[in-house]
């Protein structure tokens, strides 16, 4: 158990936007939101999941939609806790803590707003390890949780409520609806008890994306290489460093999706290298040739600074390396990559894993 502040959230946010995949909310705007609720309302207890009674009831929350539009229209703040407040009552059960559900810029810090303003302790867990575009993509479905009762809300104050038959539904009636608000909302779902957490979630998240961001902050500032601090606290590797000369980017149906085409600079001058994306980057491919993909995790870091570059943030004649990094093993089973797997999203090769 611990206190997190203020100070501490630009490395967090950091650490997250890298184990986003390029996915998951830009770290600045996370960070600028997080902040401001803490200084307001004091920091918050970030708790170990062994620290968590079996009896807590633990509820997420998160924001939703398309990456590239949160550049464009801010959140206000409140939609979190809105949210989170709604779940509270519909379940009819004070909640007692709340957590991540997903590692990205955004989401990882997303929690700590409604939790400063509520006065509720954070769990250091997440539900993926990494950030995946949609919200049935959890390990918790792979228990058989159900994501509904779930609530969502907007800037407006508008807020709505689900009972799904199951979480694909949810996704799909969630994705809709959070189009019609302008492409982002914020939910809350997955009601889990802590003996849940303790089995369903991904244990020390918060820990690792601070750990990442101060590493990459530190190395930087020591004249080290950031890159290579990110790779091993990643237990990663490396797959390319080059220059962006392309990039097909649009929005739809609340994703941003689209591909990025580097060539190559240093040791790979003369290839080329592809990315593909759903708000998180899902195949990598050096010279045709598949080399990543999910669930494995795809990560794009500035090669000078070491600082993650999210999907829209993608731009030409960025110079990037690209890390590849073993997912969670549970992603990794039969049913998960059903799940998550490449042909879940249209690929027709098969998984390739990173040792």
């Amino acid at each position: 158990m611990r206190e997190i502040d203020e100070t501490q959230m630009s490395d967090i946010a950091r650490g997250a936007a890298v184990l986003g995949t390029g996915g998951g909310g830009d770290p600045y705007v996370g960070r600028l939101l997080a902040e401001q609720a803490l200084r307001q309302h004091g920091p918050v207890t970030l708790l170990d999941v062994d620290e968590l009674p079996d009896d807590a009831v633990v509820v997420p929350v998160a924001l939703m939609g398309a990456p590239t539009v949160m550049l464009e229209k801010m959140p206000a703040g409140d939609e979190a806790t809105n949210a989170l407040r709604a779940v509270a009552q519909l379940i009819g059960k004070r909640v007692t803590h709340t957590v991540s559900i997903e590692a990205g810029g955004l989401n990882s810090v997303t929690p700590f707003i409604a939790a400063a303003e509520l006065g509720l302790p954070l769990v250091d867990a997440d539900a993926m390890g990494r950030a995946f575009p949609e919200l049935q993509m959890v390990l918790p479905t792979l228990s058989g949780v159900h994501a509904s009762p779930m609530t969502m809300a907007d800037e407006r104050g508008n807020a709505i409520t689900l009972q799904t038959v199951d979480n694909a539904w949810a996704e799909r009636l969630a994705r809709a609806i959070t189009v019609e608000m302008g492409c982002t909302a914020a939910v809350s779902l997955y009601v889990l008890t802590g003996r849940q957490i303790k089995e369903l979630m991904v244990p020390g998240t918060i820990t690792l994306c601070e750990r990442l961001g101060t590493g990459i902050r530190e190395a930087r500032e020591q004249h080290r290489d950031p890159v290579a601090v990110a790779t091993e606290l990643l237990r990663g590797k490396k797959l390319f460093t080059g220059k962006i000369v392309d990039i097909q980017r649009k929005t739809e149906a609340g994703f941003a999706r689209g591909e990025a085409h580097l060539d190559g600079v240093g040791e790979d001058l003369g290839s080329r290298f592809e990315l593909a994306f759903q708000n998180e980057h899902l195949v990598a491919r050096h010279d045709g040739e598949v080399v990543a993909s999910v669930p494995d995790l795809i990560c794009v870091l500035d090669t000078d600074s070491g600082e993650p570059v999210t999907t829209e943030m993608l731009r030409y004649g960025v110079r990037v390396t690209v890390l590849a990094a073993p997912c969670d093993p549970r992603w990794r089973t039969d049913a998960a990559l059903e799940l998550v797997g490449p042909g879940y999203f249209g690929y027709d090769h098969e998984y390739v894993p990173i040792a």
